[in-house]
């Protein structure tokens, strides 16, 4: 329950004086629907005007002229600037409008009154000039301020009007009691919350403004402290779910042995604490992470083989037909090996062998299901599900991932789950984002894996590369060539996937396969079967093929345009060859016409070319990338911080989880007075309707 104090904030928008149906869509694209986000919407920067003369005015910088108005130029012809001459006892000061109406300028700067006048000092033939003051007054009281915080527009809607807003809205926001650590804001002599929203809608500098400015660091403390508390409670809410019992057996044994090498320590050591997870009668909330190539397959293989084991049943959902068809394809003889019986259930399937499938799963005598988003149907029915592992799980929403946990039995208590990533995460990103999930790592390549030889060309040098594939082709290779638009697009000059294909069916005198994004599902799939199956020499597509097929043959990785594309994106795309004993290249092509690569680019594919490393690469991006999008994950639940910025306050972050797992360990149940102020801090955020990270 929301506390009454909070009430004023969680007000709706329209409810303040001046917010009238025209301007509240305005203010809700700007800010949010609730008085609490226009008093948490921070300035972007900041005026800072000087009261100058004209003689000595300094160009570049914002003045305030007290002048008198000498005399209006009307535009003289269509198009022309309207002028106002006005002069200070130093010299002329000249206001200048493109536009306007000269009735208005002339109310406003009547001939032989005193205003005062504010906007960016430029110099015309040796005079002072501005152009469209944005302050014209009738004296100092008349909303001048000497400093101006600047806050996010829109059209319609000026950066002055929501300012005044933003001031409208700040008395909603009370006093409330301190729940930060009275030593630790000592420590660090932040204010007060509330002074600290006082200080932010009110600085005098630009280094007020900054990430690392107390008041900017007390209030994103706050956010991250809220945010990790949420974490903490689902993580808690997890551990203390009964959940089924579950050990290695015979079947695991058997698995082991038929597995075509040895795991790797880190494969061991995942398995080890999947292990360990899942024999403690307590709900599993596991992410295994690690490269395209690292071997997390064969760890989830074992725990579904545990689960057999242990005389229940699991399920493995994949995001794609295609890659669900691949698992089974895989596991299947393997699992089938350990004697534990699988069946795959996709859309595709007919009535009659979806009848016998589901009645092999409701039975029990499947104990393994490998499958798309046809596992959660309503149809499926299980007899002893206990684990759940769901592959390229940033593919799945929350709530689908939730209706397949939701087919176990309460009676054998709640559905262990294991979560699987190709996308190595950066460990800043992974407290943000799965911070109430343990984590696994696969650090190592299982043996067997060929490097990939990546190399760096400018587009120029693109016929050349396209000789070389010919070569390559003729020789029984299969190759990607990537592109990032499906047409041509008359903003962006890059080649288009469409075209890409035919030129390359003329030049190389073989069948190409194209797959971008909009052609129908079924038809994408077919089309990357059929290179999967060798049937097509070349593949051109979008980056759809970042996940999913797996194609040993495949040893050439051609990526145009390769600057335009993130570096964990490139990361991926280049995961897709060096999968079997062929050697095997990525070719990055780079620029326009002239071959230009800008600083940040270049380190990119400079860090690509250097390593294959996918967390180092993975740190590296989110370095490169900024606080902006994170490796592009904001659609894939990445909190939407308002005051915080994890890579420049990673410290300030890691602080707050360390605080928050402090406060569940000794307060679980916030009963303490710090416990009860720190439960207004949480409805204050209200993370838990955010859905962040993996729930």
């Amino acid at each position: 329950m929301r506390p009454p104090i909070l009430f004023p904030l969680f007000a709706e928008v329209a409810t303040l004086k001046g917010v009238g149906p025209r301007v509240l869509p305005l203010v809700q694209k700007v800010a949010g629907p609730l008085v609490r986000d226009l008093v948490f919407l921070a300035p972007a920067g900041l005026i800072v005007r000087r009261a100058m003369q004209a003689a000595t005015a300094t160009e570049g910088e914002v003045g305030v002229f007290q002048v008198t108005i000498d005399r209006l130029f009307p535009p003289g012809r269509p198009g022309a600037p309207l002028k106002v001459r006005a002069a200070d006892e130093t010299g002329f000061v000249h206001l200048v409008w493109f536009g306007g109406s000269p009735q208005h300028i002339d109310r406003l700067l009547p001939r032989g009154k005193t205003r005062l006048v504010s906007g960016k000092v430029e110099r015309f033939n040796g005079e002072v000039q501005i152009v469209h003051p944005d302050i014209v007054a009738v004296d100092k009281a008349d909303d001048l301020a000497m400093s101006e915080p600047v806050y996010p527009a829109t059209q319609g809607l000026t950066a002055r009007q929501v300012r005044k807003l933003v001031q409208a809205a700040l008395p909603a926001a009370p006093d409330l009691a301190e729940w930060q650590d009275p030593a630790w804001l000592a420590k660090q002599k932040w204010p007060g919350w509330r002074a600290a929203l006082e200080a932010l809608h009110s600085p005098s500098t630009e280094a007020e403004l900054a990430p690392d400015a107390p008041v900017r660091q007390r209030l994103a403390y706050d956010e991250f402290l809220a945010h990790q508390l949420a974490l903490a409670r689902r993580r808690r809410a997890r551990e203390i779910k009964p959940a089924p019992v579950i050990a290695p057996g015979a079947a695991s044994d058997h698995l082991l042995a038929a597995l075509p090498f040895a795991l790797t320590n880190a494969q061991a050591q995942a398995v080890a604490e999947i292990r360990r997870d899942l024999a403690s009668g307590k709900q599993m909330g596991r992410l295994l992470q690690g490269d395209v190539g690292s071997g997390k397959t064969a760890v989830a293989a074992l725990a579904l083989a545990d689960a057999a084991a242990s005389g229940f049943q699991s399920a493995l959902m994949a995001p794609t037909e295609i890659l669900a068809r691949q698992h089974f394809e895989k596991l299947g003889p393997l699992l089938e090996a350990a004697g534990v019986p699988s069946v795959l259930l996709t859309g595709r399937d007919t009535n009659g062998q979806r009848r016998e499938k589901l009645a092999a799963l409701a039975s029990g005598a499947a104990p393994v299901a490998i499958g798309t988003h046809a596992l959660f149907q309503d149809a499926v029915r299980f007899d002893r599900l206990a684990l759940a592992v769901i592959d390229e799980q940033h593919r799945f929403g929350v709530g689908e991932r939730q209706r397949l946990q939701a087919k176990g039995d309460p009676r054998l208590g709640a559905v262990h789950l294991l979560t699987m990533s190709a996308t190595p995460i950066p460990r800043t990103l992974e407290l943000t984002q799965y911070g109430e999930l343990e984590v696994s790592r696969l650090t190592e390549k299982p043996p067997g894996r060929t490097p990939v030889t990546t190399a760096v060309l400018p587009l120029t040098r693109i016929g050349e590369v396209a000789a070389r594939l010919k070569a390559a082709v003729e020789s029984g290779a299969q190759a990607y060539w990537i592109c990032p638009l499906v047409a041509e697009s008359e903003a962006v000059d890059l080649a288009a996937a469409v075209d890409r294909a035919d030129d390359l069916r003329r030049l190389l005198g073989v069948e190409v396969g194209l797959a971008h994004g909009q052609m129908p599902g079924a038809e994408r799939e077919a089309v990357m079967a059929d290179f999967a199956d060798g049937r097509l020499p070349v593949l051109v597509a979008t980056t759809v093929v970042e996940v999913g097929v797996d194609v040993p043959n495949a040893s050439i990785m051609v990526i145009e345009h390769a600057d335009r594309f993130g570096l964990a994106q490139l990361h991926q795309l280049r995961g897709r060859v060096g999968r079997g004993a062929k050697a095997s290249a990525c070719i990055l092509l780079y620029g326009g016409q002239d071959g230009a690569l800008g600083e940040t680019a270049k380190e990119r594919l400079e860090t690509l070319r250097r390593t294959e490393d996918g967390f180092v690469i993975a740190e590296e991006d989110f370095r490169l990338r900024g606080g902006g999008d994170p490796l592009g994950l904001k659609q894939s639940g990445f909190p939407a911080y308002r005051f915080a910025d994890p890579i420049r306050q990673r410290a300030l972050m890691l602080a707050a989880a360390d605080d928050a797992r402090l406060v569940m360990n000794r307060d679980p149940d916030l009963a303490s007075p710090r416990g009860q102020a720190i439960r207004v801090l949480e409805e204050l955020f209200d993370w838990k309707a955010h859905k962040a990270g993996s729930d």
